[in-house]
């Protein structure tokens, strides 16, 4: 795959948010598959519950930073993702984080899957941040030409990789 730096400049397109430093080890998966991409990212901690002024914030302010679209994370009852959404015209991705406080993760997707009609949010699996970096990377793709080249070569991996395992298991 090509890792050459994006057509789209050095401006972090792709916000990557979380409520609390303890889901990083999730996190960190959406921020390793933007840089395999070519997306530059921005990543920090915004917690909706403990920090409501940030998050008020940082979303507002977002699309001014040049943020096309948002990833947020959170786990039990995952208020971040939505509570961003309802404060940006941006799309936003939300990743449900089985926390140590969870219900085996049923409380924060939940809480991110049921948004009321009017404030989207796309929801990926449990702890699935690394799928909320690629769909990210392909709603930019959507305006960058560069971009849709990296998704194809990275699907093409991700297939080859597959026919490997298959070969590896028939002999």
């Amino acid at each position: 795959m090509n890792h050459e730096p994006s057509t789209m400049n050095s401006i972090a397109k792709v916000a990557i948010i979380m409520g609390s430093k303890s889901d990083l080890h999730i996190m960190q998966d959406a921020a390793d598959v933007l840089k395999e991409l070519g997306v530059n990212y921005e990543i920090t901690v915004v917690s909706a519950h403990r920090t409501p002024d940030r998050m008020f914030s940082y979303a507002r302010a977002a699309a001014d930073r040049g943020i096309k679209v948002i990833i947020a994370g959170a786990g039990g009852a995952a208020h971040l993702p939505g509570m961003v959404a309802s404060l940006t015209h941006l799309p936003v991705i939300g990743v449900p984080v089985k926390s140590s406080n969870s219900i085996d993760g049923w409380d924060s997707i939940l809480s991110i899957l049921q948004m009321p009609n009017g404030i989207p949010v796309a929801t990926v699996a449990l702890n699935a941040a690394k799928n909320a970096g690629i769909l990210a990377a392909q709603i930019l793709s959507t305006a960058d030409e560069y971009l849709v080249k990296n998704l194809i070569d990275f699907k093409e991996d991700l297939k080859k990789k597959v026919e490997e395992s298959a070969k590896e298991m028939e002999s």
